[in-house]
C-alpha cells in the first residue's frame, strides 16, 4: 500500500471513529480489551471504506455484548452458587462463608478448604451448586439472558448478511475472525470486560 493510500485508509479510520463516537462500554468496563478487539477485527479484515468499517464495529458491538451477556450468566451461577454454600456451612463452620467468598472469586487455595468444609458437614459442591442455580427465579433469569444472546446474535447475523450483499469475502473473513474470538473467549484468555480484571 503506497503512502497516500495508507494516510487516505487512516484519515478515512479517523473520521469513521469521530462520526461513530465512543465505545458501548459500561462503566468499569475494560476500553483497552475492547480497543484490541477491534484492532484485531480491523487488521483481519482491512475495510475499503467507511461503510465496511461502520459493519466491523457493529459486529464488534456485538461479539462484545456476546461476551458481556455470558460473563454476567457465569457470574450469576457463581454468585447464587456462593451464597448457597455460604448459608449451608454457616450451622457447620465458622469460616464457611469465608471460604465461600474466596471460592468465588477463583481463589485456588480456597477450594480444597472449602471442598473438606463441606464433606464434614456431609454436603456436597455440585449438588448445592445445581440447587442454587435450579431455583425458579434464578432459572426465569438465565434464561432471560439466553434469550438475550439470541437477540445479539440474530442482530450480527443481520450485520453479516448486508457484508455479504457488499463484500461477501468481508464478510466470510469475519466469521472466521468471530469463530476465533469466541474461541479465545471460550479459552477464558480473551480481554477482560472489566478494568480491575486487567493483569
Amino acid at each position: 500500500m503506497s503512502g497516500s493510500n495508507s494516510s487516505t485508509s487512516t484519515a478515512t479510520s479517523l473520521a469513521t471513529a469521530a462520526l461513530i463516537g465512543d465505545a458501548p462500554l459500561m462503566k468499569g468496563e475494560n476500553t483497552r480489551g475492547y480497543d484490541e478487539l477491534l484492532g484485531r477485527m480491523t487488521a483481519t479484515l482491512q475495510p475499503r471504506d467507511c461503510l465496511e468499517e461502520i459493519w466491523i464495529h457493529d459486529v464488534v458491538d456485538l461479539v462484545w455484548e456476546t461476551f458481556r451477556l455470558r460473563r454476567l450468566k457465569a457470574r450469576l451461577m457463581t454468585d447464587e452458587a456462593r451464597f448457597t454454600i455460604a448459608v449451608a456451612l454457616r450451622r457447620h463452620n465458622a469460616e464457611g462463608e469465608a471460604l465461600a467468598d474466596e471460592w468465588a472469586v477463583g481463589g485456588d487455595a480456597a477450594a480444597q478448604p472449602l471442598a473438606s468444609a463441606l464433606g464434614s458437614a456431609g454436603l456436597s459442591l455440585e449438588v448445592l451448586t445445581t440447587r442454587a442455580i435450579s431455583t425458579a427465579f434464578n432459572l426465569q433469569r438465565l434464561q432471560l439472558i439466553d434469550r438475550m444472546l439470541v437477540g445479539v446474535e440474530r442482530r450480527r447475523a443481520a450485520v453479516l448478511r448486508e457484508l455479504d450483499a457488499h463484500r461477501g469475502s468481508v464478510a466470510q473473513k469475519l466469521r472466521l475472525a468471530i469463530v476465533q474470538e469466541e474461541e479465545v473467549e471460550g479459552r477464558g484468555a480473551a480481554p477482560a470486560l472489566a478494568a480491575e480484571e486487567q493483569p
